[in-house]
């Protein structure tokens, strides 16, 4: 007989499987990444059909199985139902999810990385309109980076060590990002190797910041979303904050597609929405 084991769980990703069932990948803290069967999931009057949707946390009974568990019980402690009910928002959590399904381990406690992206489930959900999810998302991706180990370095030139900080009074001043470096790096290194016998050979420049821009990346690591009036001059904070934190979004989606080595499905979605709505 298939032994049984309990746990929380998160359901990130769902399909059809069989005749009425779905296959589900869920997180759970103790356990990791668990593909799992929901039996019946998929007929009108299941008790599981509602408890097998996207972004909901169950307590959950799995029955253990030679190559797929099946779940036999679920109880919803929580669910994201305003995610639904805005496009953008669902759109930037089913991102976070395919996120995750990549980072997050199997058969091994992943507790941080649950905790973490259902706190940034909780503050897609309560954002307001008035604010811009591309800062939101940013954030969020930043974290989940950090919190696997292959987060950017975004303090220090990758090639120097040397600090870079953000200079507003030069308007063509900007640092260069480098993928396979792994975060900055300073552009005038080529400036000072020129006379160098042995300069030193840069990496490949993916994308290059502005003042603004670098501000922004730099204070993603924060807890909490840091509002523009805190960490950018008065003479900056009239501009539109949209392309800025549209360009580190960017940055930060293409950087974990290097890193992890595949493309993300879900961002087709997020870059059909107008800019307005997102």
């Amino acid at each position: 007989m298939s032994r049984t084991y309990q746990t929380t769980g998160i359901i990130l990703k769902g399909i059809p499987f069989q005749e009425a069932d779905r296959l589900v990948t869920l997180l759970s803290p103790d356990y990791g990444l668990i593909r799992a069967i929901v039996p019946g999931a998929r007929k009108q009057k299941s008790r599981l059909r509602g408890r097998s949707e996207l972004f909901v946390i169950n307590e959950l009974l799995i029955a253990k199985g030679r190559s797929l568990d099946k779940i036999t019980q679920a109880n919803t402690l929580e669910s994201y139902p305003g995610l639904s009910k805005d496009l953008g928002k669902l759109a930037a959590a089913q991102y976070l999810a395919e996120l995750v399904l990549n980072l997050a381990l199997d058969d091994l406690p992943q507790v941080e990385v649950y905790e973490l992206f259902n706190e940034h489930l909780r503050r897609l959900e309560k954002m307001s309109l008035a604010e811009s999810l591309y800062g939101y998302l940013a954030q969020a991706v930043f974290h989940l980076l950090a919190i696997a180990g292959i987060g950017p370095q975004v303090h220090r030139c990758c090639v120097t060590q040397e600090e870079l900080n953000p200079n507003f009074h030069d308007p063509s001043w900007c640092v260069g990002f480098s993928f396979d470096a792994g975060g900055l790096i300073n552009l005038r290194i080529r400036d000072k190797e020129k006379n160098n016998t042995n300069p030193i050979v840069l990496p490949i420049i993916n994308q290059r910041l502005k003042a603004t821009e670098l501000t922004i990346l730099q204070h993603l690591n924060e807890s909490s979303l840091p509002h523009p009036g805190k960490i950018l001059p008065a003479t900056i904070l009239d501009s539109d904050f949209i392309v800025p934190w549209l360009k580190v979004e960017h940055l930060l989606r293409n950087y974990a597609e290097y890193q992890l080595g595949r493309s993300f499905r879900s961002v087709t979605l997020i870059d059909s929405l107008p800019t307005a709505e997102f």
